[in-house]
């Protein structure tokens, strides 16, 4: 029976899969609103920079380039993540292939991964994550193409160097990819034939063309404080004792893996941590891999939550081994519990990855009130031209904001003719050019929660302050079965004679105040997995 043809590599019915999801993820990106990160990041996009205060800057490039591409929107912004995951899930059924598993098994690995909860409702979303897990996820395969390479006889030359270059630019996606480095040190000193490997030249040059990508972004840190490691490294302190984030931790990461690809996940970690010792077993090396920053996550979320998704760069790796260890069970003479998870998973994640696409895209069904996580999507385009009118009728010079996302979806609405800045965390905006220093001192609106900011807060930072109004913001329009979707209510003040610097120095310098309405900020935000 002739051959299959096969595109990329990879079984024709596997690639017209991965254009469908593709498609229906670019008709997502284009249709559903920016998060309030999302329209942050559009910010650095518009400043290419070497470094930010939050992250490293591979994920402003990919908007910079996206945006050049199809334009200055949501889809121009998230173009490339959306790219990402395609390649991703190739990447994954190669090397799911050079593990030795058969066409299948690494296809239903390659689909699995879409239909995980966290990409399959997040794989069109512009975040770290994006690159960050394209680039792991490309380490994992030159690594074990070297095996590959060592087992034919062949130059494993390439391969390592390639992996250097891969973790260098995972590096520059996000921090959490410097656990490459344990992993790959783990693997390579468990077993004999590792340790020999560390007396060639190959693992070392791999590590420095790793670093020497790196330098880009340590150079930058370097230039200006160290701010961007002092941002992210500082959330390692533990000041408190918390355990029940690691109860969150555990019942999200069930959730967002697929409750039905979870199981399978663990039991595939297992399967391979019993392998350990064994130099060329690849699913050794995913098993090492994973090892490092699970054991970090696992330790942060005893003092403070892990964000759902953190772990998302582990995902390939845990999709190709619940897809080996569900083989076990298909090809088994029992096809009780355990096969019914095998058969849910892929029509379970896509049907509600579908349903997610589409609630976020259509405000008409928000009919989750409190729980509804695109709350904080909605009635952006309204509230910022509402914002407008009465900034030109106070006469105002400017518009501020006390977060980061408010000052960046007020920006991204392109409503407001007048300077949106954040006033305070000025630290964030240095990749930017400062506003009209004549303009700042001159009065200014500022927004935010009714129930976050009072005027006493506001006198600590303005000579005078004259609240003007309370606006909605939420959906608009006529939403299904007759729900109330979530709204949020914001006071808008008048402010006049700032006390500080708001361009340099930004207002609230002072410790308690600042934290106080840092918690006042946290109760009042919108939550859930798109923020």
């Amino acid at each position: 029976m002739p051959a299959k043809p096969a595109l990329f590599g990879a079984p024709r019915r596997l690639v017209l899969w991965l254009l469908l999801l593709s498609l229906v993820r670019l008709a997502a990106a284009g249709l559903v609103p920016l998060t309030e990160d999302e329209a942050y990041y559009r910010l650095w996009a518009q400043h290419p920079a070497l470094g930010y205060y939050d992250h490293p800057p591979m994920m402003a490039w990919w908007i910079h380039v996206g945006v050049r591409l199809v334009g200055d929107n949501a889809l121009g912004a998230r173009l490339l993540a959306v790219i990402a995951s395609g390649l991703t899930s190739l990447v994954i059924f190669h090397t799911a292939r050079l593990c030795g598993l058969s066409e299948r098994v690494s296809s239903r690995a390659a689909l699995w991964y879409n239909f995980t909860f966290l990409v399959g409702f997040g794989g069109y979303l512009i975040v770290p994550d994006a690159p960050s897990s394209f680039f792991w996820t490309l380490t994992l395969f030159c690594l074990v193409a070297s095996q590959d390479a060592a087992k034919r006889g062949r130059s494993e030359a390439p391969f390592w160097l390639l992996a250097g270059l891969a973790a260098g630019l995972a590096m520059l996606s996000k921090y959490s990819a410097l656990f490459l480095w344990p992993g790959v040190g783990l693997w390579l000193v468990a077993s004999e034939g590792g340790r020999r490997k560390l007396l060639t030249p190959w693992p070392w040059l791999a590590g420095l063309v790793a670093l020497c990508v790196f330098s880009l972004n340590l150079s930058w840190n370097l230039a200006h404080g160290m701010v961007s490691f002092q941002k992210q490294f500082g959330r390692a302190a533990a000041e408190t004792f918390q355990p029940k984030h690691l109860v969150e931790l555990v019942v999200t990461q069930f959730v967002l893996l697929n409750p039905f690809i979870a199981p399978l996940a663990v039991l595939g970690l297992v399967k391979a941590g019993k392998r350990w010792s064994l130099w060329l077993d690849p699913e050794a090396l995913i098993f090492f891999l994973t090892l490092p920053f699970a054991l970090y996550l696992g330790l942060h979320s005893l003092h403070d939550g892990v964000q759902g998704h953190w772990p998302a760069p582990l995902y390939p790796g845990l999709a190709i081994l619940a897809a080996d260890r569900a083989e076990d069970i298909v090809t088994s003479d029992l096809k009780g519990f355990a096969y019914s998870l095998v058969r849910a998973a892929a029509p379970t994640g896509l049907v509600l990855s579908l349903l997610a696409a589409v609630h976020m895209a259509l405000p008409a069904t928000d009919i989750f009130g409190k729980l509804d996580m695109s709350a904080q999507l909605r009635g952006w385009p309204q509230f910022a031209q509402r914002i407008e009118r009465l900034r030109r009728q106070t006469g105002s010079g400017w518009v501020g904001a006390l977060s980061f996302g408010q000052a960046a979806m007020l920006e991204d609405q392109k409503t407001i003719q007048a300077p949106v800045v954040q006033i305070n965390e000025r630290d964030r905006y240095a990749f930017q050019p400062k506003p009209d220093a004549r303009v700042m001192a001159g009065p200014g609106l500022v927004v935010d929660y009714s129930r976050r900011v009072t005027p006493a807060d506001l006198l600590y930072c303005f000579g005078k302050v004259t609240q003007v109004a309370e606006l909605d913001r939420g959906t608009e329009g006529r939403v299904l079965f007759g729900a109330r979707p979530r709204r949020f209510s914001y006071t808008i003040y008048r402010v006049e004679a700032p006390k500080f610097n708001l361009i340099d120095q930004g207002c609230w310098e002072s410790k308690s105040l600042a934290d106080s309405l840092k918690r006042r900020r946290d109760r009042a935000a919108p939550s859930g997995l798109f923020k």
